[in-house]
This record gives C-alpha cells, sequence and structure tokens, in this order.
C-alpha cells in the first residue's frame, strides 16, 4: 500500500506539470490580453490609452514575450520559490490572494462531500433493500426533483427562508463583524453558523445523483448467491447487508471522489456569485473575464491538482474497502 501511495505521488508531478501547461495555453487562447481588456473597459468609460502605454503595460507585465518564455518564468518560480506570480488586476501576489480562498472552498467542498455521502448513501441502500415500494418512489422523485433544480435558483429560495422565515444573516461565510478580522475560536463558529445553506444547495444535485448510483450498485449485489447463502446461514438483515451488499457497493460510490471534489468547486461558482461567498469561484470568473493569466492559472492549477489528489484518495479508498484490488 505504502508503495502505491508513493508511486502514485511521484506520478502526479509531470501530470500536474503537464496541466499547468495546458491551463495556461488554454487561458491565452482567446484574443488579446490583460492590457487588450484593461484598455477596452477604460475605452467604455470614455479614457483613451496610445500605443506607447499598452506597449509599456505589457512590457512591465511580461506580455511582450513569447508564451513559452512566460510559461517557464511561471512554472519555474512555482517549483523553485512558491511563487505564483503577479495579479495584473489586484497588483498584489497571486499567492496572497488564493490561499484563504482556497481554504474556504476546501471547507464547503468537504463539508458538502460529507453531506451528500451521509445523505446518499443511506437512501440509495433504503431505496434498493426497499425496492418499487412508497419509500422508494418517494426516494426517486426527490431524486429526479433535485437533479432538476438549479442550484441558483435553490440558493435564492433559502436565502429568501434563512433571512425572512428564521431572521438569519445570509449572504457571505461570515458576519459583518468577522470578515476582516483575524482567525479565532469565535470566527470558526461563525463560518459553522453561515455554512449550511451553501452546503445545501451544493450537495442537492450530488445527493440526487448518488442516490440513484447506489441503488443501482445494490440492486446489483442483493440479488447474488453470496447474499443468499449469507441469508441461509442465518444473519441478521442488517448484519448481512453491512457487511456483504454494501461493501461491495461502496466501490463505485467511493470512486466518485475522483470527479465530485472537482464538480463542487467548478459548480460552485454561480452559487458562490449568488451568495457572495468568499472561495475561488468568483474570483477565478473575474480572472478568466479580464485576462489576469496568473491568478487564473493558479486557480485552474490548484483545481486540477485536486482532481488528482481526488483520484488518489479514491484509489486508496477503493484498496482498504476491497481486498481484491489490494491484492491486484
Amino acid at each position: 500500500m505504502l508503495r502505491f501511495i508513493v508511486v502514485r505521488l511521484m506520478w502526479m508531478i509531470p501530470s500536474l506539470i503537464a496541466v499547468s501547461f495546458l491551463a495556461f495555453v488554454l487561458i491565452q487562447l482567446p484574443p488579446g490580453d490583460f492590457v487588450t481588456t484593461y484598455i477596452a473597459t477604460l475605452a467604455a468609460s470614455n479614457e483613451l490609452v496610445d500605443q506607447n502605454t499598452a506597449a509599456e503595460l505589457r512590457a512591465r507585465f511580461g506580455l511582450d514575450q513569447p508564451m513559452m518564455i512566460q510559461y517557464l518564468k511561471w512554472i519555474s518560480g512555482i517549483l523553485l520559490e512558491g511563487n505564483f506570480g503577479l495579479s495584473f488586476e489586484w497588483q498584489q501576489p497571486v499567492s496572497e490572494l488564493i490561499w484563504e480562498r482556497m481554504a474556504l472552498t476546501l471547507v464547503l467542498t468537504l463539508s458538502t462531500l460529507l453531506a451528500t455521502w451521509g445523505i446518499a448513501l443511506p437512501i440509495g441502500v433504503f431505496s434498493a433493500v426497499k425496492k418499487y415500494s412508497i419509500g422508494d418512489y418517494v426516494a426517486t422523485f426527490f431524486s429526479f426533483l433535485g437533479l432538476a433544480i438549479p442550484s441558483f435558483l435553490l440558493a435564492l429560495v433559502l436565502m429568501y427562508v434563512a433571512a425572512v422565515k428564521l431572521g438569519q444573516d445570509v449572504g457571505g461565510l461570515f458576519s459583518e463583524k468577522f470578515v476582516n478580522s483575524p482567525w479565532s475560536f469565535d470566527k470558526i463558529l461563525d463560518l459553522v453558523a453561515h455554512l449550511w445553506v451553501p452546503v445545501i444547495i451544493l450537495a442537492v444535485s450530488g445527493t440526487a445523483s448518488l442516490i440513484r448510483v447506489m441503488r443501482a450498485n445494490m440492486l446489483d449485489e442483493l440479488n447474488k448467491p453470496y447474499v443468499t447463502t449469507a441469508r441461509a446461514k442465518g444473519l441478521s438483515e442488517f448484519a448481512l447487508l453491512i457487511k456483504y451488499p454494501v461493501r461491495v457497493a461502496l466501490n463505485p460510490f467511493i470512486s466518485t471522489i475522483a470527479w465530485l471534489l472537482p464538480n463542487l468547486v467548478s459548480g460552485s461558482i454561480i452559487v458562490a456569485i449568488v451568495l457572495s461567498l468568499p472561495t475561488a469561484g468568483p474570483m477565478l470568473l473575474q480572472s478568466l473575464m479580464s485576462q489576469d493569466m496568473y491568478l487564473a492559472g493558479a486557480f485552474v492549477l490548484l483545481i486540477c491538482a485536486l482532481t488528482l489528489v481526488g483520484s488518489l484518495v479514491s484509489d486508496v479508498l477503493l484498496a482498504l474497502v476491497d481486498p481484491r484490488i489490494r491484492l491486484e
């Protein structure tokens, strides 16, 4: 197991380098650059920028150099110094802008993942065991309803309910007095108090799809001979379910970590904008629109790293749950 983890970690290094290059290229594919977008913004306000000033700005930001040189400087700064470059729009080091937002994004993502699993796993098992019962039909109905409801619409509804019916402060992840305050125990409690609205919104769609996945997996296992044999030996129904079919049905369920983590990050952008969440999504969107390539590249690189970490966690958990995978 240790050798497997070490090998996977070693393979992540060239994977991240390849992904970083692709991300850098994709960010530069739209015509123009940050200076072009900046000049267009000024022109909309009736402010004109001459060509000499534009050339000076490009030279200052290093945009006059070939793309390959720009990439090599960026990636070498990350690998050797942990320097993600300078944000053109914010005029600050990227590392000062991204870490707190990525940390809050990770807290929100992991909370949503735990909520998704905690709801989808028991309902999926129940729906399979009570196949074609009223409970199964109800779970199926709400699963399809959860898949059909747009996240931003659910966000607006929950904001109304929380603000008008419950009298709770909504929008953001902190109360006004904790927004710029240093981290403390009270600030963590305030974060937890504000976390439930975005967690519910983001968990709805993932929970709905995973309920269907778990139900299908369980139905495949419940009719197999080993379940009939275990039942004939006198095992109680609950012990039988937990010890055999649920364990096997968890394999595809666990493998969803690889795509669920990045999906939660990328899928939360509109919800984060609606709820004014200080997470990575809104800043990533703004950096892409303004072609702030170092800031956008850093976010894309970290999201890709999250995908690779999710794949690693998924593989390790699969090996722990299923001895057959361990032996292979």
